[in-house]
């Protein structure tokens, strides 16, 4: 009830930019961009975090949310994230993937400071990881939006920040030997399919974020998801320089 209320109406399909028109059937051809956050604003975003309650994740989603909604001129934003899915006590001792994929859905409204808005999206947030045991798939079809081959349902863009243990792992190709004696390598697979329009990954780096953008090649060229990220940077530092 709660996901069939909250995503009442969608719009079925984010229109960003893009390079190419969107094909009748996406190919789920994908390719990888690299980018970086400045230490200096994950410091900032980090410290607005503990003043409102929220976490660094919320503070990128907000900021996230915003590009977006000046990117396609809409202010009804739905951003996916994907959530371990281990929430009962059961599941501890079970070897197995469970994630799940949340639906995080957010007016931006302009005449807002992102202070309040991070406050929004602080409770939406909240709310989501409250119903985080609904499978994604019992939710589309609850909800049952448009189904295309063309696009995802429900949400075309996702975003994950990496909370990692092990700071070194968050970034492929480093070399990790001080672990109780084994050799640990993170390798960042040779082929990534897109199975939605935008997969943007961060990861605590060298005091900043380290990440990676999973884009679709049917629609963007390297260059402009490169610029996207970009954007994202100036956005998300004006945001936690002067909320």
């Amino acid at each position: 009830d709660y996901w069939a209320r909250q995503l009442a109406n969608l719009p079925d399909l984010l229109e960003l930019p893009t390079d190419r028109p969107r094909p009748g059937v996406m190919s789920q051809r994908g390719a990888r961009v690299g980018f970086t956050v400045d230490a200096r604003i994950v410091s900032q975003v980090s410290e607005l975090a503990r003043r409102q309650g929220a976490s660094e994740f919320m503070v990128a989603h907000a900021a996230l949310a915003i590009l977006l909604s000046r990117l396609s001129g809409s202010h009804d934003i739905s951003i996916g994230t994907p959530v371990a899915g281990r929430g009962q006590r059961a599941l501890d001792p079970l070897v197995g993937m469970f994630v799940n994929t949340l639906v995080l859905r957010t007016d931006v409204d302009p005449e807002l400071s992102f202070g309040d808005f991070l406050a929004e999206v602080r409770a939406v947030d909240l709310a989501a990881l409250d119903n985080a045991d609904t499978p994604f798939e019992s939710v589309v079809e609850r909800v049952n939006p448009v189904r295309a081959d063309s696009h995802a349902p429900l949400t075309q863009v996702w975003l994950t920040v990496d909370q990692s243990a092990v700071a070194e792992l968050a970034t492929s190709g480093v070399i990790f030997e001080d672990m109780a004696g084994v050799r640990v390598e993170a390798l960042a697979p040779v082929e990534a399919p897109a199975k939605v329009d935008l997969v943007i990954g961060m990861a605590r780096g060298d005091g900043g974020w380290t990440g990676s953008v999973i884009y679709a090649a049917d629609l963007f060229d390297a260059g402009s998801v490169a610029d996207l990220m970009h954007r994202f940077e100036r956005v998300l530092a004006a945001c936690v320089a002067d909320p």
